[in-house]
C-alpha cells in the first residue's frame, strides 16, 4: 500500500459515493436466490455479488461468519470475495470483529491487515471490549500497511447497550471512550484518520461527542432493518460526511439478478448520498 486508508477512503467515497455494500451470504438469502446452502452455493452468491456491486460501490462489507460456516471452502470463496472486489476497484471492508489480547490480537492482525495474507482486505472490523489499548498491534499493523480498522462503538442490538452505555471512572460512557480512542489515534491525519468507529444506523438519540473523531463511521441498518436518511441525520447530525451507510439485504434480496442488485445499489446510493461525504 502506497496511501493511507483514509486517503484512500475518501478518495473512493468522493468518486463513487458513502455507500458501504454488505455481502451477508444468509442461508435465507440463498434459498432466494434458488442456490443450495452449500461451499457451491455460497460461491455463486458471494461472487455474483461482486460482479454486480464491486465496480458501484465506494466500499464492500463480506460477512466473514457467513463464510466461515463452510469450513475451508468458505474462506477460500471470502479469499476470492476480497482479491475480487478489490480487482474492480472497490474497498473490501472485512467484517470479522475479531478481539482479543497480546500475541493473539498480533495474529489477527497478520491475518486481516498485513500485506500478502489472503483474507486481508482494505480494512477490517474489530472488538475493542477487552480494552481499546488491546487493539494495539491491530492499529499498528493498519498504520503499517495503509489499511483501515472499524471499531464497535454504539450497537444497534439492545443487549449492547448494558456494556456500552455503563460509564467509566472518569463519567465518560463506554462508548464515547471507544470514540475518544480512536479520535487520539487519528489526530493530525489528513485527509481522514484510518480508525473508523461502528454506530448503528437505528440508535436514535445517543449523546455522542463526534466532532473529534477525524475518521469514518460505519453505519449498519441502513434499508432491511428501518434507517432511512432522516435516520441517517437524526443519528449523526453534523458527523453526516464522515458516516458510511451499509445495506446489505435490501440490496442483497435483488439478486441473482446482476442488473437488478446494480439497480438496487444504485437507488440506495442516491437515496444516501449527501452533498458533502468522507
Amino acid at each position: 500500500m502506497t496511501a493511507a486508508f483514509g486517503a484512500r477512503l475518501h478518495a473512493a467515497v468522493s468518486a463513487r459515493g458513502p455507500l458501504c455494500a454488505g455481502i451477508d451470504p444468509h442461508p435465507g438469502l440463498l434459498a432466494d436466490w434458488g442456490l443450495t446452502a452449500d461451499a457451491a452455493g455460497l460461491e455463486r452468491f458471494a461472487l455474483t455479488a461482486v460482479e454486480a456491486l464491486a465496480g458501484e460501490v465506494a466500499v464492500l462489507k463480506p460477512q466473514a461468519a457467513f463464510f466461515e460456516a463452510y469450513g475451508s471452502r468458505g474462506v477460500a470463496v471470502l479469499e476470492r470475495v476480497i482479491a475480487e472486489g478489490r480487482a474492480a476497484g472497490a474497498l473490501v471492508l472485512v467484517d470479522a470483529k475479531r478481539g482479543d489480547i497480546g500475541s493473539t490480537m498480533a495474529a489477527y492482525a497478520a491475518a486481516y491487515l498485513t500485506e500478502g495474507s489472503p483474507l486481508a482486505g482494505d480494512a477490517v472490523t474489530l472488538s475493542p471490549y477487552l480494552g481499546f489499548g488491546s487493539l494495539d498491534p491491530a492499529v499498528r499493523a493498519a498504520q503499517e500497511n495503509g489499511r483501515g480498522i472499524f471499531v464497535l462503538a454504539l450497537t444497534s442490538n439492545p443487549e449492547a447497550r448494558t456494556v456500552q452505555s455503563a460509564r467509566t471512572e472518569h463519567g465518560k460512557t463506554i462508548s464515547q471512550s471507544i470514540v475518544d480512542a480512536a479520535a487520539e489515534v487519528n489526530s493530525g491525519a489528513a485527509p481522514l484518520g484510518a480508525i473508523g468507529v461502528v454506530i448503528g444506523a437505528t440508535v436514535g438519540r445517543h449523546g455522542l461527542e463526534l466532532s473529534q473523531l477525524n475518521g469514518p463511521i460505519l453505519a449498519p441498518g441502513y434499508g432491511a432493518q428501518g434507517a432511512g436518511p432522516a435516520e441517517l441525520k437524526s443519528v449523526f447530525g453534523d458527523a453526516l460526511p464522515l458516516v458510511l451507510p451499509t445495506s446489505s439485504r435490501d440490496i442483497l434480496r435483488h439478486g441473482p439478478d446482476v442488473a437488478a442488485l446494480r439497480g438496487a445499489a444504485r437507488k440506495t446510493l442516491a437515496d444516501v448520498a449527501a452533498p458533502s461525504s468522507v
